[in-house]
């Protein structure tokens, strides 16, 4: 058999795809290297230091320090996906936002446009605010503050985070994968190769034992390859579409099909808003000399068992929410229907849509455990170990974005290559991708 790696590059337009690919990659993680004007870089990411597990450092991570860098790409595609997420809620309960959603390619186009109109907002917004933080709460780093500096700031920020939004869109129209994640996932891995040096020079200095770093290792790869097969799990419920006469004599032959329920439906974003919550005490507590505050930031210290428990049972909430918000059970019993299909032994309708919710309800539950375990184990082991500086790849959000991202820009690669009849990349084995994995992680 061929090799499937080199046989990308054998197909034009699949190679054409990979190359458009990593040139948006490469101008993304230059441009998050070019520091905005009037910024002193060295004083900035001295004081970053001390924001590490506030909201500071959690959005640095997913911007690939171009935060702590005050670089042109600062917000990078995150104004972009707060407002995708904003639309996503919205739905639930503004009739005219699930309108769209429904009216097919014009309504989504309309929805996309919306989109971006609320992305030149919130970056609007974002880079006074940052350029607010650092002119007030960072001594040094400004060099001519003022009115100007903040139009400066709001002017390149608001800018860089337009143009990371179009380099996305047309990584996602004309390269492989999807564009946003993409852009995310190298931003997290950007920090990879610093951190293996430091691991490195730990070992060196004799402060981090080999042999728990070899155990570590081996701890780390079962717990990605149970990521991988977790995330691509799904539970299957069987589907009858009957024999139907189409007119003219023709007929639609019977079908089985089945609806693919993933354990993970909810993505990382369960994560990320019990992440959101429980870094509020701590991020308040940067800003203020309350004495309250600052004892609840205390109680909830990170690797603390308040902390364990109330994030555990956070992720576990929001799980079940954002899975009932994305995830409409009426609405596929609904488009069951109306194809003439079933479930069998479920009375179509209002049963099958009690019966989807029920098992939907029962997988979330491993699903919301393994987000929990997911989120804590290999944090609390990195800093056990003494490599604490892995946990931004290797933690609980980095490590769920960069399989999801990789399992859905391999399972692209692999339809390309199936389709022009070659061998995908799995050769042996039963193992398929279930569903397409999530878009916003």
């Amino acid at each position: 058999m061929a090799n499937p790696v080199a046989t990308l590059w054998r197909i034009p337009e699949l190679r054409a795809k990979i190359l458009f690919t990593l040139l948006c990659l490469v101008v993304y993680r230059i441009g998050a290297h070019i520091t905005a004007p009037w910024i002193d870089v060295a004083a900035l990411r001295e004081y970053a230091g001390t924001l590490q597990g506030t909201a500071f450092g959690i959005y640095d991570m997913f911007v690939g320090g171009g935060l702590s860098r005050a670089t042109v790409f600062a917000l990078g595609i995150m104004p972009y996906i707060s407002a995708s997420i904003m639309f996503q809620l919205a739905a639930a309960v503004v009739p005219s936002v699930e309108k769209m959603q429904k009216e097919g390619e014009d309504g989504r186009k309309k929805l996309t446009q919306w989109t971006r109109y609320a992305t030149v907002i919130l970056s609007v917004f974002q880079a006074y605010g940052f350029a607010m933080f650092i002119e007030t709460q960072v001594p040094g780093a400004v060099q001519n503050p003022g009115l100007a500096f903040r139009l400066m700031m709001i002017l390149t920020l608001t800018t860089g985070a337009i143009f990371i939004m179009w380099l996305g869109e047309q990584i996602t129209e004309r390269g492989i994968g999807n564009g946003m994640s993409l852009l995310i996932f190298f931003g997290i891995i950007e920090g990879l190769p610093a951190a293996l040096y430091e691991t490195g020079r730990l070992v060196g200095l004799g402060q981090v034992n080999p042999v728990a770093l070899v155990v570590l290792a081996a701890a780390l790869a079962m717990i990605i390859a149970g990521t991988v097969a977790v995330t691509m799990a799904a539970r299957k419920i069987p589907v009858q579409i009957p024999q139907k006469v189409m007119g003219r004599g023709r007929i639609r032959q019977g079908q089985k099909s089945f609806i693919p329920l993933r354990i993970n439906m909810a993505g990382v974003m369960p994560i990320i808003f019990a992440q959101s919550i429980m870094i509020v005490p701590a991020t308040v507590g940067q800003f203020t000399d309350s004495g309250m505050l600052n004892a609840v930031a205390d109680t909830f210290a990170v690797n603390s068992w308040p902390y364990y428990v109330a994030f555990t049972v956070l992720i576990v909430f929001f799980t079940y929410f954002y899975t009932a918000i994305i995830y409409n059970p009426v609405d596929i019993a609904e488009n069951l229907k109306k194809q003439g299909a079933f479930v069998p032994g479920i009375k179509p309708g209002a049963r099958t849509a009690e019966y989807i919710d029920r098992v939907m309800t029962r997988i979330s539950l491993p699903g919301a455990l393994f987000l929990a375990g997911i989120a804590l184990i290999p944090s609390a082991m990195l800093q056990a170990a003494g490599v604490g500086g892995l946990s931004q790849v290797l933690g609980g959000t980095g490590l769920l974005i960069c399989v999801g991202v990789a399992l859905d820009t391999v399972q692209q690669m692999q339809q390309h290559l199936l389709l022009r009849r070659y061998d995908g990349f799995m050769k042996k084995g039963r193992v398929k991708f279930r569903g397409r994995q999530e878009r916003y992680i």
